[in-house]
Parts: C-alpha cells; sequence; structure tokens
C-alpha cells in the first residue's frame, strides 16, 4: 500500500490490448507473403535445479545481450511471425477497418477535461480533432486567457512511441516538471519548463522512473532512477540549475534487493515522504520538504508481510496499515513515537479498507464493502461519524479524482459502470450534492436503455462463490457468445467500468463479463492472498469454473466463450488454454506471462526478485519451484487440440519481456494437435503497454476485436442482424 501511495504508478497493470504490426513492407518493395507459418529451431538447452532437470529448445529466442536485441536469428523469426500475422489478416482488413471506425466514432476528438483549481490556477488537458496525444493548458482563476503549459504532440513528433511519465506543477505554478519515454523502454528522460517564458530549463534528468515531486520552496526536485534491471532503488535530489551529476541521494534501498522507492507529499506538504517496498512488505520515512537533507524519521522498522502508508496532519501521522488486521486499520501517532499506533479505525471483515485522504476540516476513507468501491467523509473530531457518498447503481467503479488542494469543500469524484460512461461529479460537502460536471460523450450515439448490466456469483470448485459483472444488450439472444475478462494477480481489482470498444462485441450479440476472481483484491486483502504464492492456481481454477458456471445459468454454451487477458492475465490465459482448452472458442493473449519458472529463476531480469513475495522463489525453494513448474503455462503445454489464439508482444518490454511470448508461441506450433489459428505479432518499437497514441490503440482494439469474431464464426455479420 505505501509503493503505490508514494509512486507515480508508471506501468500499471496492463490491461488494456498490446502491440500494433511491425511494418514488414517497405515502399516499392514487394514482399512475397508466407503461405505457411514460421517454425522455431529447436537447440539443445537445459537446466537442473533442486535435482529437477527440464529441457529448454526454445532458450535461444532469449537475446543475451538484453536489453540490447540485436541477435538477427531472433529478429528474423520474430519478422517471419509478424509476416505470418498480416498474411492471415490480411483477408479480415475490410472488418478491422469497419470496426476501427465504429470505434473511433464513439470517440469525441476533440474532448477536454473538467478543469480543476489548484493554486491560483485552473488546470485540464485537451484533444484536438485527429490528435493522437494530449495538450494541457491552464488559465487564471482571477480571468484571464488560457496558456499552452505542454504538447504532447510535439514531443512526440518523430518518434515512434511517445509515453508521458511524470507531470508535476511547482507550488508557485512557475515550473513544470515531466518526463518522457519515447522507445517504450520505461527509461523516462525529466525535463523542467519555466512557465513564465516558456522555455526549457538546461537541467535534465535521463533514466528515471518515477514521479518528480518538488521541495525546497519550489528550488529543487525529487526523483528516483531506473537502475540497471528497471527498479527504483534512490530518491534523489536535485536542485534547479546545478549539474545532475551533483545531485544528493536522500535515500538508497540496500537491504533488499526487490524493494522499489517512491516519494511524494503530506497533505499540507510540509514533509517528503520516502517509502520502500516490495509487494507485501513497506517502510516509511520523512524529512521536512523545505529540509530534504535532514535526517529522515523512520516510522517503523520494515517487518515481513506488514504494509503501511502515512501521512501528516498538524504534526499528526495517520497510518493504514494490515499490522493486525487483513483488510487494514487506520491509526494515528506522533512524530516523537511514530511507531507507537492508537487505532482511529480498526480492521474489519467486512470492509475492506483500501485508502484514506486528508483535509483540512474533514477525512475521506475509501474501501469495498461486498466488493462494491464505497467513498466516507469522516468528523476529525467524532471518527464514528461517517457521511458515504451513495449511488443507486447495482454495480459501479467510483472514487476520489483529482483534488489537489487541502483547503476545500468540494470534492471532485470519478464514476462509471459497465453501463455508464465515465462520469465527473463534484460533490459538495456542506449540501451533500452531487453535481454532474461532464459525461462521457460518445458522438455516434449511445442509448442506455439498449444495455443491461447484473452482479451474479458462482460457485468455484472449492464452494468459494466468485463475483462476476456481465453487461449485454437486452434483446440478446440467450446462450449467444460471451467474452470472459479477468486479471487475477497483485490485489489489482478489474472494476466493472465503462468501454466503447467493448460495445463493438455487444452490439453483435455478445454478453460481456469481468470475472473478479481471487489474486485481484475486489472482496478485500484474503481475496488477493488466496491467488498468490501457493494458491496461485485458485486463480486459474475460478477463471474456469466462472466460465462453466456461466454456461450452467445459460448465457452461453461451451466453445462459445471468447477470453481475453494482459501480462499476469496473459498467464491466466495461457494456464486455461493448457487446462481447460475446449471451452474456449477464441484466446487473445497480450503480452503473456507463461514463462513463470524460468523469470523465476533469473535474479538478473528487470523484476524478479521483487515478484518473489508473489509467485515464490524457486531458486531457494524446492517446493516454489514444483509449484511453479506444475502451472507455468510454457512448462505444462502439452499434444492437445488447443483453441485459435492471438498473441502479442513487445520487444522493449522490460515486464514481460518479448522472448516469454515468442518461446510458448514456438512450443505451441510444435506440439498442438490441431489447425486452429495461432498468431503472434510483435510491435518492434514499443514496450508492456503497446503503441502509443489513442487511435493506435483503437486499431489495435478492432484487430482484436475482428480476430474474437473471425474464429467465432461471427465475422461476416453486421452488428445490427447480431442483435437481433
Amino acid at each position: 500500500m505505501a509503493f503505490k501511495r508514494y509512486t507515480a504508478c508508471l506501468s500499471a497493470a496492463t490491461l488494456a490490448l498490446a502491440a500494433p504490426l511491425y511494418a514488414q513492407n517497405t515502399e516499392g518493395t514487394h514482399v512475397t507473403q508466407p503461405t505457411s507459418p514460421p517454425t522455431a529451431e529447436k537447440r539443445d538447452h537445459s537446466y537442473s535445479h533442486h535435482g529437477i532437470t527440464i529441457a529448454d529448445p526454445y532458450y535461444w529466442l532469449k537475446d543475451q545481450s538484453y536489453p540490447t536485441v540485436d541477435d538477427t536469428d531472433i529478429l528474423d523469426h520474430l519478422k517471419a511471425e509478424n509476416a505470418w500475422f498480416e498474411a492471415r489478416m490480411k483477408p479480415q482488413q475490410a472488418l478491422v477497418d469497419e470496426l476501427f471506425e465504429e470505434m473511433k466514432g464513439r470517440i469525441k476528438e476533440d474532448d477536454s477535461t473538467v478543469p480543476q483549481k489548484d493554486g491560483d490556477w485552473l488546470y485540464w488537458s485537451e484533444f484536438e480533432e485527429g490528435a493522437e496525444y494530449r495538450k494541457y493548458y491552464r488559465k487564471p482563476v482571477a480571468g484571464g486567457d488560457a496558456q499552452l503549459i505542454l504538447d504532447e504532440n510535439a514531443l512526440a513528433d518523430g518518434h515512434e512511441y511517445f509515453r508521458l511519465g511524470a507531470f508535476s506543477v511547482s507550488k508557485n505554478g512557475r515550473y513544470l516538471a515531466y518526463s518522457a519515454d519515447t522507445n517504450g523502454s520505461e527509461r523516462f528522460t525529466a525535463r523542467i519548463k519555466d512557465l513564465q517564458t516558456g522555455e526549457l530549463l538546461p537541467d535534465e534528468i535521463p533514466g528515471t522512473l518515477s514521479g518528480l515531486v518538488w521541495v525546497k520552496g519550489d528550488t529543487a526536485l525529487v526523483y528516483g532512477l531506473a537502475d540497471d534491471n528497471w527498479r527504483v532503488h534512490d530518491a534523489t535530489l536535485h536542485v534547479l540549475g546545478t549539474p545532475v551529476s551533483d545531485d544528493v541521494e536522500l535515500y538508497r534501498e540496500t537491504a533488499d534487493e526487490g524493494f522499489r522507492v517512491g516519494t511524494g507529499l503530506s497533505a499540507q506538504e510540509d514533509w517528503l515522504v520516502i517509502a520502500t517496498g516490495d509487494n507485501e512488505t513497506s517502510e516509511v520515512r520523512l524529512v521536512p520538504a523545505d529540509d530534504p537533507t535532514a535526517e529522515p524519521i523512520l516510522i517503523k522498522a520494515r517487518q515481513k508481510g506488514v504494509e503501511y502508508d502515512v501521512d501528516v496532519r498538524d504534526g499528526t501521522l495517520w497510518v493504514h496499515t494490515n499490522d493486525d488486521h487483513v483488510n487494514f486499520r487506520l491509526a494515528t501517532a506522533t512524530l516523537d513515537a511514530p511507531g507507537e499506533w492508537t487505532t482511529l479505525i480498526p480492521g474489519s471483515d467486512e470492509f475492506y479498507l483500501t485508502d484514506f485522504d486528508l483535509f483540512k476540516n474533514f477525512y475521506v476513507t475509501e474501501g469495498r464493502l461486498r466488493g462494491l468501491d464505497q467513498i466516507q467523509l469522516r468528523d476529525y473530531a467524532d471518527p464514528n461519524l461517517v457521511k458515504p457518498i451513495a449511488f443507486t447503481e447495482a454495480s459501479f467503479n467510483a472514487g476520489l479524482s483529482n483534488n489537489p488542494e487541502y483547503d476545500q469543500n468540494t470534492l471532485r469524484l470519478a464514476y462509471e459502470s459497465m453501463v455508464t460512461p465515465d462520469s465527473v461529479f463534484d460533490y459538495h460537502v456542506d449540501s451533500g450534492e452531487l453535481e454532474l460536471l461532464k459525461q462521457q460523450e460518445i458522438p455516434s450515439g449511445y442509448d442506455v436503455d439498449l444495455y443491461t448490466t447484473e452482479r451474479v456469483e458462482i460457485p468455484a470448485r472449492d464452494g468459494t462463490m466468485v463475483p462476476v459483472s456481465i453487461v449485454m444488450r437486452k434483446d440478446r439472444p440467450k446462450t449467444g457468445p460471451l467474452h470472459l475478462y479477468a486479471y487475477g494477480a497483485y490485489g489489482y481489482a478489474v472494476p466493472p467500468g465503462f468501454s466503447t470498444t467493448r460495445l463493438s462485441l455487444i452490439d453483435r450479440g455478445y454478453a460481456y463479463a469481468i470475472a473478479h476472481i481471487r489474486g485481484g483484491d475486489d472482496l478485500g486483502r484474503k481475496w488477493y492472498l488466496q491467488g498468490k504464492l501457493n494458491e496461485r492456481t485458485n486463480t486459474f481454477n475460478d477463471f474456469v469454473d466462472v466460465a462453466k458456471g456461466l454456461v450452467d445459468k445459460g448465457y452461453t454454451e461451451k466453445g462459445k466463450i471468447s477470453i481475453s487477458g494482459g501480462s499476469a492475465g496473459g498467464e491466466l490465459m495461457g494456464a486455461v488454454v493448457n487446462t481447460d482448452p475446449d471451452l474456449w472458442g477464441a484466446v487473445v493473449a497480450h503480452v503473456p506471462f507463461v514463462d513463470v519458472l524460468n523469470t523465476m529463476l533469473d535474479k538478473d531480469l528487470p523484476l524478479t526478485p521483487g515478484e518473489w513475495p508473489e509467485w515464490g522463489n524457486p531458486i531457494l525453494s524446492k517446493q516454489a519451484f514444483a509449484y511453479i513448474l506444475s502451472y507455468s503455462p510454457y512448462d505444462q503445454v502439452v499434444a492437445q487440440d488447443y483453441p485459435p489464439m492471438l498473441v502479442t508482444a513487445g520487444l522493449n518490454d522490460p515486464r514481460v519481456t518479448y522472448w516469454e511470448p515468442a518461446k510458448w508461441v514456438a512450443k505451441l506450433r510444435e506440439v498442438k494437435t490441431d489447425d486452429n489459428e495461432l498468431l503472434l505479432k510483435t510491435n518492434m518499437g514499443a514496450g508492456h503497454g503497446g503503441k502509443s497514441g489513442r487511435f493506435e490503440s483503437i486499431r489495435e482494439a478492432a484487430e482484436e476485436v475482428a480476430f474474437i469474431l473471425w474464429q467465432q464464426g461471427s465475422a461476416d455479420r453486421s452488428a445490427a442482424e447480431q442483435a437481433k
């Protein structure tokens, strides 16, 4: 929890659609399309641990000079796979184009965010019609002209890939610190812009992977660098106008290799918070924001399995921790005795306390009750005085949005459901009024009355009831096709939110279901713990049992279910096609984490040490080795029929390295006994999140939906025909 609070999440679990096509053809050059899929050469390689020897004939697909990938055999193989993808998808190009245009038609091209006050300025961002990226603006609260402060389109010009990372305006409003990645490698370069003159300062910090936090009266920034393994182990101070070589390291993590460091400011912006931790343990220090090189205050020394994050108000520490209850409690402490915590809100089996925010006259707690989001206003004088913000839909996604000021009586909220588009509200604290400021506009039209959403519970094989959120048209034929999505890892709860691209399936007669399986924290922290380490296979079993339960309840039929997932959700795809291949009509696995055992055995890979608390350490533990081996999708591929599959990868991906999906597909091609489609497309110029730009994302979504419709046998019918 602490790590989440204090870092700018530049990665996020990739639940979106992955990479675009590799440009195989060049202008003026005719390339003969392949007539058969590429076959990867098998080369002898094996390894042994704990007395167990495993052959890995596709090990060579991992470039030994990684992160540089320059082995011509590897690049030629990936290009051949991309050429096969292009050849097989070419007959579906008209469908892809049709889907792209209808998805694009649901997006308001010249869209903008709702302005929000921060100090003397109102800030917002806009898309111009036809633009891939945003422009950021501000104007004085007192009145005056709008000022363009950052143009992503200009920054992206000339780059195949662009991603804005940190974005931080100094408290005095003069400077903008931002960072950008131009190749998908998640190594960002930080720059500082003088908003009075419009000029960039000469200060340039390459290799960041963190937020940019203003301290010392807006004369300095705190940042963290990505090390050779894409982990941030430092909090470093840069004073404006000084050489980066003179920057001062405020903290460095040396005790735990898998820990990562993040920074942030307290509610009143008077303390710099330096947090370090991994997926299950955290440790926090405080230093004065106006004197960041002062001796830090350690809140409480790390204790394995104990997570906590802190804030400060008027000299009192506020601590959110799981030290005595799995669903977290809220406590207070003094700066003189920061490790002595007095409970304010006790942990609860029913209410999962996920976060808190301090404001001048009240504080807010967020959490989930029976899996549904809760936002609660609380009184400093009486912690038992709780004022919940009520929402009327049976299933929804709601939470605090952008609330930058400490002293305010209006809260900005974000809200959506599977049938309600993204909505921005202001909640007026004094009156309790919810004011709708903006709802996502769908230019091509959207009639909410055509759709219905349901939340059902389906028993897993161990008797656990797994919630499922479903959306479909009211006129959908019973037992029609159904698309099932899940993630199921790292305690990430997939919200029952709105999607315009999803409508392209729903309007063609599909139901769309989200399985809230264990491994996420949808129903509390125990829900997460029951899907990790030695209980990891609960995640896969839940997903399969949900699919079978939806068939039993008459939502669809066996073989008419398409499924998708990315990253750890791609691991889920790999596991369930091994165990229950006949359930699925089509499978899309984005940047799938499928070579689990090899990755967890390689401590030199970017994220491996930090991942051991999630998956187990097979280097040290024979039990962990055997358990991971029992489900690792790459290792469990067998000679059997597999469903049609589309797999994606990113050459620059530091999270799920490109060779995982490449090896998996190579092994599947070797042993599978069917003639179903198996396609691999590798983005040769991007990373984990695929191609940048909003229209490129739509194009990828159109390709995915086209593949599903093609393989489900419904590509030749229009949306209107299939909805009848």
